[in-house]
């Protein structure tokens, strides 16, 4: 009972820095962006809650990694703290989720930032494209130089009119591109936090399926973490499937997948519990095998 409530308290510690530190760090990025965009504008309640519908699934997948990792080293019985890691992460996740769920009643958190201020000659570039604001930032509107490439430059005395269309002012270049991997972990994780929030919305039963089939299978994976003694490349393997579990999660919920899906079940499943019966189906599988591997090796049957 001691390894169970130290890995309760491990994955507690987990769950929350990880889902707080995305969350801060998505608020900085925000703050980032009202400060480098023109004209400014606040951020509502709501747009504060999808900051933090993203960084849910962050902190799901990593925490439930980082525990499967945590139990193996710790050689806590398997069927034990796969138990234990998956009613931990659907406690989490559902309240979580419901608190979230309350943020989009608040009024505007994030309040304006004061105004760039600047004098004239204030160059703002996105793209390779640049334009230079003649009286500075506190006239968006008036006279300015735009910088194309490969056209000549031009002279806006009045960006507006019907042969002087004003241009859309383009964002202070405060930092670059992220590589592809990054961003398409984002909008992976994005996708997997909007079908948490659809779900939530749209039915309670519905939203308890999807959540507890995905930790079910997430949490069914601690045979990764002991494929080899080298507890570093067992996590990275662990990573490397989750990433592989999550760009599937991605895809079965995808409508034309999951049509065709659900076209061999001959309409007697709803749609909207197709993905969690193939992530169900797939935990209970791996958990069956992973007990039948321990049974079938000797001198491990006591670890279950």
């Amino acid at each position: 009972m001691k390894k169970i409530a130290k890995l309760i308290l491990f994955f507690s510690f987990c769950f929350v820095v990880v889902f707080l530190a995305d969350l801060v760090l998505r608020f900085l990025s925000s703050w980032v962006d009202l400060a480098r965009t023109i004209p400014l504008e606040a951020r509502t309640g709501e747009e504060v809650a999808n900051l933090a519908w993203e960084a849910l699934p962050a902190a799901l997948y990593l925490s439930i990694l980082l525990c499967l990792s945590y139990a193996a080293r710790r050689k806590i019985p398997v069927l034990l703290s796969i138990l234990c890691i998956i009613s931990l992460g659907f406690i989490f996740t559902a309240g979580v989720s419901l608190g979230i769920g309350r943020i989009g009643a608040i009024r505007p958190i994030l309040k304006p930032v004061s105004p760039v201020q600047a004098e004239p000659g204030l160059i703002l570039s996105q793209s390779n494209n640049a334009i230079i604001l003649l009286k500075g930032s506190s006239d968006v509107r008036g006279p300015r130089v735009v910088s194309i490439p490969g056209r000549p430059l031009i002279y806006q005395e009045l960006p507006l009119g019907p042969n002087n269309t004003i241009l859309s002012l383009p964002a202070l270049p405060f930092r670059d591109e992220n590589p592809w991997f990054i961003r398409s972990l984002r909008i992976d994780l994005s996708l997997s936090a909007e079908q948490l929030k659809s779900r939530l919305e749209s039915s309670v039963v519905s939203f308890v399926a999807y959540a507890f089939s995905l930790i079910l299978l997430l949490g069914s994976l601690r045979l990764l973490l002991e494929l080899s003694q080298w507890p570093l490349a067992n996590m990275f393997l662990g990573a490397l499937v989750f990433r592989l579990i999550l760009t599937l999660e991605v895809f079965l919920n995808v409508r034309e997948i999951n049509a065709l899906i659900g076209s061999f079940m001959t309409g007697r499943i709803p749609p909207t519990l197709i993905t969690p019966l193939v992530f169900s189906a797939m935990g209970i599988l791996v958990i069956l095998f992973t007990l039948l591997d321990r049974f079938a090796r000797p001198g491990r049957k006591g670890d279950v």
